[in-house]
């Protein structure tokens, strides 16, 4: 097996290498690093990237990566290959509570990047020169934004026939056909090559156990899949659903779901309701078509509009 290198450091077979990635400077000059640890097998195999905190606000992937670090760490023998483990991608954002950079910009939508461009820019042009370069495969934790909460679902590119026999690997309760992004990590690693699978659970700013018990389960099916652990995992029901869609709020006013994650609706289903702060007014929310909940806004206040209620649909 090869040794691989990050910003000049190497990492033999068989070693646990931690790494100090010099990234920026915030405005008072303190240094601010991107750990990233790697966990190396004497013996060959594929070398997985395990990322959370793209968004700096989605704290269930950092926390997923982060336990899946500490099993490895403490109770997993990793058989072959190599994990490359980054926990939290975008500081900035995690230390501002924001999706976003300082400057308002997305992480998500600024690679390949630049080494001169903005703060979002340089991160992703150094995901793309130091780390997409060496993996074969990838995992991306996420979650959804403020008020919106996603079931336990992998996200792929169905023309991507290796990723999504990747996520029906990985087994958690959704695999949704998600088109590549332009500027996203997951289409530059698709571009070089490299299958990146975005997992998504919960919401963003709250702890979702049961998410990211979802989260490590199903990063060791896929590393069991792939023969570089031995830690077979109880199969999942998975659902692999063709399309996707969001119902949108006919009216403003006060919002009362009476569905859940998970459950499946049938076409003209009555699904919500929404009102006037004063009970004159009553909307009702219809599905549209037969569908699973694979989304939900817990936003009990919304405008016309918004995304209430996401359906995937098989």
């Amino acid at each position: 097996m090869k040794e691989i290198q990050i910003n000049g450091t190497r990492v033999r077979p068989g070693q646990s290498v931690n790494i100090e990635l010099p990234i920026a400077k915030l405005p008072t000059h303190t240094v601010i690093d991107l750990p990233i640890f790697i966990r190396s097998s004497k013996q060959e195999g594929p070398v997985v990237l395990i990322s959370g905190g793209v968004h700096g606000d989605e704290i269930n992937g950092v926390v997923t990566a982060k336990k899946i670090l500490e099993e490895v760490d403490n109770n997993l023998t990793l058989e072959r290959g190599t994990l490359i483990i980054v926990p939290l991608v975008n500081i900035y954002g995690f230390l501002s509570n924001s999706r976003t950079f300082p400057d308002g910009r997305d992480l998500n939508r600024s690679f390949p990047g630049s080494k001169k461009g903005s703060l979002a820019s340089r991160i992703a042009f150094i995901l793309s020169e130091e780390i997409i370069p060496l993996i074969d495969f990838g995992i991306d934790f996420h979650t959804g934004g403020r008020m919106l909460s996603n079931h336990p679902q992998i996200r792929v590119d169905y023309k991507d026939k290796v990723g999504l026999e990747l996520a029906k690997a990985f087994g958690t309760h959704y695999v949704v056909h998600s088109k590549h992004i332009e500027k996203s990590f997951r289409k530059t690693a698709y571009k070089s090559r490299k299958h990146l699978l975005v997992y998504e659970g919960g919401e963003s700013m709250r702890l979702d156990p049961y998410a990211i018990e979802e989260g490590i389960v199903g990063t060791k099916r896929l590393l069991h899949h792939l023969e570089m652990i031995n830690a077979p995992q109880l199969p999942q029901n998975t659902i692999v659903l063709k399309d996707s869609e969001w119902i949108r709020a006919k009216a403003s006013g006060i919002f009362y779901s009476s569905v859940r994650l998970g459950d499946f609706v049938r076409k003209g289903e009555v699904l919500a309701h929404i009102s006037d702060p004063y009970g004159q007014v009553i909307v009702p929310v219809k599905a549209g078509t037969n569908g699973h909940v694979i989304g939900l806004n817990n936003n009990p206040v919304i405008n016309v509009g918004d995304a209430v209620i996401h359906l995937g649909m098989e």
